[in-house]
C-alpha cells in the first residue's frame, strides 16, 4: 500500500505495453520464418485468445500475422530489447527496496543482467510453445478434431504454462535483487504469484464486458491500451506482494 509500490508498478505495466506486441511478432516470426513451424504460431494465437476475449476489438491474429509476414526486422528486435530492459529497471529497484539493499546496481550492469533474462525467459516462452504444440500435434492424431481434443489441448496449455510462468518468476525473484536471496523463500513465492496470475487471467475474461464499456464511456480511443496497461499494473502487483512475502518470511525466520 506504499505509494512507491505503485510508481514501480505503473513503470513497469508502461514499459510492458511498449513491449508486448513487438515480443509476440519477434515470437512468430522467429516459428514462421526461421523454424518454419505454422502449428507453433497457431499455438501461440491460441494461447493469446485465452488472455484476450474476441469482445477485447483487436484483432491480434490478423495484426500479428501481417507484421510478421514482412522480412524479420531486427529494428523490432532492438525496441523489444529496448523496451523490455525498461521493465527490469523499476523492477530491480522495487525488489531491492524489499530486500532492504541500499544500493542499486548500475544502469549498465542492470541492462546486462536484463538482456540476459529477456534472452532466459525468451527461451522458456519458446520451449513451452514448443511442447505445447508437440503435444497438441499428438492429440489431433490420436483424437482427431474432435470435442474432446480441444478440451484437451486447453488443459495442455494450462499445465504447460504454470509452471513456465512459475520459473520465469522465480528467475525475477532471485537473480535482479542486487544481493543473494534464499532460494528457499524464494521458490514457494514464485509458485504463489503464478497461481495469482493465472487465477487474475480468468478474472480479466469475467470482468472485460463491465472494463470495456466502462473505458468506451470515458476513453473510447484508449480502450486497448489502457486494458493492457491496467491488467500490467494489477499484475506487477501480484508480483511484488509475492516477493514481499517472501523477504518477511526470510526476516522472520533469521529473527527467530
Amino acid at each position: 500500500m506504499q505509494t512507491e509500490v505503485h510508481v514501480y508498478a505503473f513503470a513497469v505495466a508502461a514499459n510492458i505495453l511498449m513491449s508486448f506486441f513487438p515480443f509476440l511478432v519477434v515470437i512468430i516470426s522467429l516459428c514462421r520464418s526461421f523454424l518454419h513451424w505454422r502449428a507453433a504460431v497457431d499455438i501461440i494465437l491460441q494461447t493469446l485468445n485465452t488472455y484476450f476475449p474476441e469482445s477485447f476489438g483487436v484483432n491480434f491474429r490478423y495484426y500479428l500475422l501481417t507484421a510478421a509476414s514482412h522480412r524479420f526486422s531486427w529494428l523490432s528486435l532492438f525496441i523489444l530489447l529496448f523496451a523490455a530492459n525498461g521493465i527490469f529497471v523499476p523492477l530491480e529497484v522495487a525488489l531491492n527496496r524489499i530486500w532492504h539493499v541500499k544500493k542499486n546496481r548500475s544502469l549498465l550492469r542492470n541492462q546486462i543482467l536484463s538482456l540476459g533474462l529477456i534472452v532466459a525467459c525468451g527461451i522458456l516462452v519458446l520451449a513451452n510453445v514448443s511442447f505445447t504444440t508437440v503435444n497438441a500435434q499428438f492429440l489431433h492424431a490420436r483424437f482427431g478434431s474432435s470435442y474432446w481434443n480441444s478440451d484437451l489441448q486447453s488443459i495442455v496449455l494450462r499445465l504447460v504454462a504454470l509452471p513456465i510462468t512459475g520459473l520465469m518468476i522465480f528467475l525475477v525473484f532471485y537473480v535482479l535483487p542486487n544481493t543473494r536471496v534464499p532460494i528457499r523463500r524464494v521458490l514457494p513465492a514464485a509458485v504463489a504469484v503464478s497461481v495469482l496470475l493465472e487465477i487474475s487471467k480468468y478474472l480479466n475474461v469475467l470482468t472485460w464486458p463491465w472494463l470495456r464499456s466502462k473505458l468506451m464511456e470515458e476513453t473510447p480511443p484508449f480502450v486497448q491500451s489502457i486494458s493492457i496497461l491496467l491488467w500490467s499494473f494489477m499484475a506487477t502487483l501480484i508480483i511484488l506482494a509475492g516477493a514481499e512475502w517472501s523477504a518477511r518470511v526470510s526476516k522472520h525466520n533469521v529473527s527467530e
